[in-house]
């Protein structure tokens, strides 16, 4: 028998119509069984066992006949939707999914393992994604509607969000939510094939021996999760300052303190930016300074603080190359409400920034560190940087995958000596440059 036949309802349209039909007739039923008050009051583990023992008996008394997946099948289902985030649940259990969009009530699309795939699941309708929207920016006292038709926010579990509705978007209601990234060592790293182990050992041996390090790349090339793995380098008994929109960096060191921006409440009042927390950070007597993304006049203090005696501080940067970098951070600088002449932020950059590393996201979904460069420019000159790694990609392969070698460069005499007085030696597969003749070559102007 049809799940059509098994209720009597008004005639769904098509199965999937049906499934979702038969979902919301238990969910109405469900609450009209159950003490909201009451169920406010349990635990959420607690709440959900409860909600899931009263369906089954509501579906054992009343029917339809089910299956045992089924019957699970529609329990789980209804439940989400009365308590959780519907269709959206079970996606953000699935620890290979990255990304998740809702591009309407129509598409759902999420991200594994770098590529994007459309799944078959929708929701019945626009209003019940904006149901499921309400109920995310709800939990971070946060709304949304035609006066505030984009909002950022953050699920309990990390997760970040972000919303927009009409009129803004003529598709419908959008919904994007990045997952929280899993912390990586830079070992794992390595078996991902995102860099290799003479790399891993310079980057560590930068981070210890306290080089300003910018992590640069474009939108989902692993930023954050190389930022973290690079924190994890920092030897204890420091003191680490972590500044970020969305806290998603996992420090295991004893001495950290973690910062967040704030946005507006709903009256427009009480925001605190990461320019804000940059200044703050500078009084609390830090030894380092993590800045998850730099965005805007915040970079202009973060540089002053990497120059002033906040050695080895980290950094990303949304920029498409190493040389893109330098220009992507003088523009931000030059964003401050401070009047600083061009030439001045240049200086700036100059002095602060030692070494870039660049990451890409390949045609196949892949993510690699493809330069490691060391910025060569002093003062008021003009920008210029030394790579010492690339990644030299093939075209690619018949399985759909991108191959390739990394290929290293000897690391200017100034930096090999910096290492040196810090303990840290350069990887053999780099050498030392003997001269600035050495350097030349491999020079670029940004």
């Amino acid at each position: 028998m049809s799940l059509r036949a098994r209720i009597n309802s008004p005639e769904p349209t098509n199965g999937h119509s049906e499934e979702s039909h038969l979902v919301g007739v238990y969910r109405a039923k469900l609450l009209e069984e159950i003490d909201l008050a009451e169920m406010s009051a349990l635990a959420a583990a607690e709440r959900r066992a409860r909600l899931e023992r009263v369906l089954s008996h509501i579906i054992s008394r009343e029917g339809p006949v089910l299956s045992t997946v089924e019957r699970s099948q529609l329990i789980r289902r209804v439940v989400d939707e009365a308590l959780g985030l519907g269709i959206l649940e079970p996606l953000l259990e699935d620890a290979s999914i990255s990304e998740i969009m809702v591009n309407g009530a129509e598409q759902v699309f999420v991200e594994r393992g770098g590529r994007l795939e459309m799944l078959p699941m929708r929701f019945t309708s626009n209003e019940q994604l904006m149901q499921t929207i309400e109920r995310i920016v709800s939990t971070v006292n946060r709304r949304v509607d035609e006066a505030n038709p984009m909002v950022d926010a953050r699920l309990p579990s990390g997760e970040r969000v972000n919303v927009i509705i009409p009129p803004l978007s003529l598709t419908g209601p959008i919904l994007t939510i990045r997952r929280f990234p899993r912390a990586f060592t830079l070992q794992e790293m390595i078996s991902l094939g995102s860099l290799d182990e003479q790399m891993m050992v310079l980057l560590a041996g930068l981070v210890r021996a306290k080089f300003n390090v910018i992590v640069s790349g474009a939108t989902g090339t692993g930023k954050t999760t190389l930022l973290n793995s690079l924190s994890g380098l920092i030897p204890e008994g420091e003191r680490i300052v972590t500044i970020e929109d969305s806290a998603e960096l996992q420090l295991q060191q004893s001495h950290v303190i973690t910062l967040e921006s704030r946005p507006a409440n709903v009256e427009g009042k009480g925001q605190v930016t990461i320019r804000d927390l940059v200044r703050n950070s500078l009084r609390m007597r830090p030894d380092r300074i993590i800045v998850g993304e730099v965005r805007g006049g915040e970079t202009l203090d973060m540089l002053q603080a990497m120059s002033t005696g906040h050695d080895g501080s980290l950094a990303t940067v949304h920029a498409n190359s190493a040389e893109d970098a330098l220009m992507r951070l003088q523009t931000l600088a030059s964003m401050s409400e401070v009047e600083i002449p061009f030439v001045a932020i240049k200086d700036q950059i100059n002095s602060a920034v030692d070494v870039i590393v660049q990451l890409t996201r390949h045609a196949d979904g892949s993510r690699r560190v493809t330069e490691i460069a060391i910025v060569d420019s002093h003062g008021r000159e003009e920008y210029r940087i030394v790579s010492v790694c690339r990644f030299l990609a093939e075209p690619m392969a018949a399985d759909g995958r991108i191959h390739g070698k990394f290929e290293y460069y000897p690391v200017p005499r100034r930096v090999a000596e910096r290492l040196y007085l810090k303990s840290e030696a350069v990887p053999p597969a780099f050498g030392v440059a003997e001269s600035e003749a050495d350097l030349a070559v491999r020079r670029s102007v940004a």
